[in-house]
């Protein structure tokens, strides 16, 4: 048998192997796997987007008959067609603040847009009165109906049936009519400049 003999670095290395190996293996095997996260933190954003969305306003009734019998007051317009917006009660000029609407025959009167509304009275000279307030701003008015179809706080949808054209005291002349005004956030506007005319109605996302 031959002997061999082992130079001392080499030695050194070798009982180094047999002492160390086995403490690592033995480290590796009792140890217990981590686990691992792969799912990814949910990212929440506050600042959610706004979607505007536009919609046409449409006219407070449905029949095509109807036609505008008295318009809105306007300091403006000529004089000519400010004469024809003034109401006369009892010895006393009005400047008209919205529209009369008047028809072949009683009408029904619907909502210009979607909304809630915000209150139904009846007043003693100028009949039934239904306020809609929408989304955007807008506050319709309709008046001198004959009939109700709607009560405080209802939601209503745009072209629903809300009412009838009446008549009231405050311009017998007009016979049975709609008389119809708009508010924009709380001003007084000529109704003629937002019907049929698109909205930005805006929403979260």
């Amino acid at each position: 048998m031959t002997k061999v003999k082992l130079r001392l670095p080499v030695l050194f290395l070798f009982i180094m192997a047999l002492v160390v190996l086995p403490v690592l293996t033995l480290n590796f095997l009792s140890s217990e796997p981590k686990e691992v996260d792969y799912t990814m933190d949910e990212v929440i954003d506050s600042d959610l987007p706004v979607v505007s969305e536009t919609t046409t306003i449409i006219n407070p009734y449905l029949d095509q008959s109807v036609t505008i019998k008295k318009g809105y007051y306007d300091y403006k317009d000529e004089e000519e067609k400010q004469i024809s917006s003034i109401i006369k009660h009892d010895n006393t000029y009005i400047q008209n603040t919205g529209i009369d609407y008047v028809g072949n025959n009683a009408f029904d009167v619907v909502s210009i847009l979607n909304g809630t509304v915000t209150n139904v009275k009846e007043d003693e000279e100028l009949g039934k009165i239904v306020e809609i307030t929408h989304d955007n701003g807008l506050v319709s008015i309709y008046q001198s109906l004959s009939e109700v179809n709607v009560k405080k706080d209802d939601t209503v949808t745009q072209g629903l049936v809300i009412g009838r054209s009446g008549e009231n005291k405050l311009d017998k002349d007009l016979g049975n009519h709609l008389h119809f005004e708009i508010y924009d956030n709380g001003s007084e506007v000529n109704p003629l400049n937002y019907l049929n005319t698109e909205v930005s109605l805006e929403k979260g996302e």
